[in-house]
């Protein structure tokens, strides 16, 4: 095997030998090549040419490793030698790979023919292989692969300095891989992602058959790819954010970000950095520059969630960038530039509040170009049942189990319930009662709701229903005083609770104060 002049390392160690200008420069265009190359098959490709021109080799292959160990190796490409048979036992090509591999160093000859490490290998003698070059990919002390070059007529390539820039050449190789394997796996983790969050929000995960229901539905489905502003309207609970993420997964923006802000209880300062971002020293805190949420949803959604809350200052802020796609960040003279749908929810009338001086007209008709009113769940005739199954089928699917039946007793004690909370209370109540269950099916005894019935007249609210309720009992006491808290009441930490066949149930504590009544 050839040698070459190589020049002192520290402490007296030899390192490479060193590269002549034009190899280096070989070296940089090459690393702006495989740089620009993310997918793996190309960039395997692409390195098997640059090899093999190098060289001037005749045949090659470039292997992987594909497991945690390092016999995990296969074949990813090759150039006039079949890949099925250049890691064949057989085949001298194979330990040549493996010295490489488990010696971490490049392994060179050149003549194979007469060099005694090669003696008596008959695919050497078969193949009339004369040159010989393997080279391992090294990332971080770990092997990802190697690559194999030979050659029978020529020679002149195969050197001690084409072997120390082939070296190089092949460190920059391993990180390229790396790189476009994670690249990869990172795409294929956002396809699985995007998929399931579009299955997730799909408009048949909107459960209801109602009247109410279905006018929504034709609705969603007219305006789906309309690149307009919704403003929701409705209860908590009913299930707006649900239908804004189902808007923006269905519609043209589906590959682009949702972005979700709660508006109500924040501070003007706070939402204000939140929704537009801040420049550093704007304020006490702003330590460096900061994107909006505005900014970050660029291309895709915004839902302003609880939009009634908003602060006049910022609505003002908000409206330009609905008129004009501009805004400013705080404490910052630049003006930016965003493209954004924006899908609004709030649990007050908006109209009301503009008549009342709290919310801005001319922004109200700007984000009210479609309006949904999400019905609650006591007005949507026959949507708990289908709710109720839909409930119990998604939280069997997430653990795994069988899925669970609910008695008719507990399905009666349900529709007799008038979900102040709506559709996510309902959802609470059954995933509760689920766990409650353990291997059995769902009774009254495992759903932890206050058992009051719906009034005739229309609906009621909840502290009504509890003033009935702490009534009622004084009444089954014959006005006794005393036994009534100790049959509703349990103290705790800040809280009042009621008890019921063993299970709790927030009670106001207005409600309670009747018991103190003369």
């Amino acid at each position: 095997m050839e040698s070459s002049a190589r020049l002192p390392g520290p402490a007296g160690m030899t390192s490479q030998p060193a590269l002549p200008r034009e190899q280096l420069q070989a070296l940089f265009d090459i690393s702006q090549v495989l740089n620009a190359i993310w997918e793996i098959d190309s960039l395997l490709e692409r390195i098997m040419d640059i090899a093999i021109q190098t060289v001037n080799a005749e045949r090659g292959f470039l292997v992987l490793r594909e497991d945690g160990n390092g016999t995990g190796l296969s074949v990813r490409t090759a150039r006039n030698i079949a890949p099925e048979s250049a890691l064949s036992v057989s085949e001298i090509s194979r330990s040549i790979v493996m010295g490489a591999i488990e010696s971490q160093q490049g392994v060179l000859t050149i003549d194979a023919q007469t060099d005694p490490r090669f003696a008596g290998a008959e695919s050497v003698i078969f193949n009339q292989i004369r040159a010989v070059m393997a080279v391992p990919f090294l990332l971080r002390g770990k092997i990802v692969g190697a690559i194999y070059l030979d050659s029978r007529k020529h020679r002149e390539g195969f050197t001690d300095e084409l072997l120390a820039f082939v070296k190089a050449f092949s460190n920059l190789c391993a990180i390229a891989i790396e790189n476009a394997r994670l690249m990869g796996s990172l795409r294929d983790e956002n396809y699985q992602l995007r998929s399931e969050v579009q299955r997730t929000y799909q408009f048949k995960e909107i459960i209801g058959n109602s009247p109410r229901m279905q006018d929504i539905f034709e609705l969603l489905n007219k305006i789906i790819h309309a690149d307009i502003s919704v403003l929701l309207e409705g209860e908590s609970g009913t299930g707006k954010e649900l239908v804004a993420r189902a808007l923006h997964y269905n519609g043209p923006r589906r590959d682009k970000a949702f972005i979700a802000q709660f508006c109500g209880n924040l501070s003007e300062t706070l939402l204000e950095s939140e929704l537009f971002g801040h420049k550093r020293g704007a304020f006490t805190g702003a330590v460096s520059d900061k994107k909006g949420l505005l900014e970050i949803a660029d291309g895709g959604t915004f839902f302003l969630d609880e939009v009634s809350d908003i602060p006049p200052s910022i609505q003002a802020k908000l409206l330009r960038v609905l008129q004009d796609g501009e805004f400013r960040r705080v404490g910052d003279t630049e003006t930016r530039r965003v493209d954004v749908r924006v899908i609004s929810a709030t649990n007050k009338p908006l109209n009301k509040e503009v008549e009342k001086g709290g919310f801005r007209e001319d922004l109200f008709y700007r984000l009210n170009v479609i309006t949904i009113n999400m019905p609650p769940l006591r007005d949507r005739d026959g949507d708990l049942p289908l709710l109720v199954r839909h409930f119990l089928n998604k939280y069997a699917s997430k653990s795994g189990m069988q899925e669970k039946k609910i008695a008719s007793e507990a399905m009666r004690m349900l529709s007799g319930y008038h979900w102040p909370g709506n559709v996510r209370e309902l959802e609470n109540a059954i995933e509760r009662a689920i766990v409650l269950a353990g291997d059995r099916d769902l009774t009254p005894d495992e759903l932890i709701i206050p058992r009051v019935m719906k009034a005739p007249g229309g609906s009621r609210s909840l502290r009504e229903h509890e003033r009935d309720y702490v009534m009622r009992t004084l009444d089954e006491m014959g006005g006794n005083k005393t036994k009534p808290p100790r049959l509703l009441v349990s103290p705790c930490a800040g809280c009042t609770t009621s008890w019921r066949n063993g299970k709790t149930a927030a009670i106001d504590t207005d409600v309670i104060d009747l018991l103190m009544l003369p």
